[in-house]
């Protein structure tokens, strides 16, 4: 986590995959290999391991904020669309999560237009 807060998103994701493989269930491994993968800009890797973590816990509003920016960078804006939702609904309070769902839903109006 130091070389993720540190600026090395690549080193840490190759630690952290190692440390998922080691523990495979534990959930703040997984969620900063998601966050190490993201910002390796390892997009489909970092929707994975975001998708894990709400599969294993959906109750994890930042996992889904995760995933949605995950599937958007990869070029899956309606998938996007979905999990940013429920983190917006899970915690409307959080203007990340507004802000990301309202670009995508503006993204999707444009092209049915």
């Amino acid at each position: 986590m130091k070389l993720l807060q540190e600026g090395s998103p690549a080193a840490a994701a190759a630690l952290l995959e190692r440390a998922a493989d080691a523990e495979p269930d534990s959930r703040s491994i997984r969620e900063g290999l998601a966050r190490a993968q993201f910002n390796s800009r390892r997009y489909e890797d970092a929707a994975t391991s975001f998708r894990w973590i709400v599969d294993a816990n959906p109750a994890e509003d930042y996992a889904y904020y995760g995933l949605g920016m995950a599937l958007w960078r990869t070029g899956d804006i309606e998938g996007a669309q979905e999990p940013l939702a429920v983190a917006v609904a899970m915690r409307p309070d959080e203007r990340n999560y507004v802000s990301a769902l309202t670009q995508i839903r503006a993204t999707l109006r444009a092209r049915r237009a």
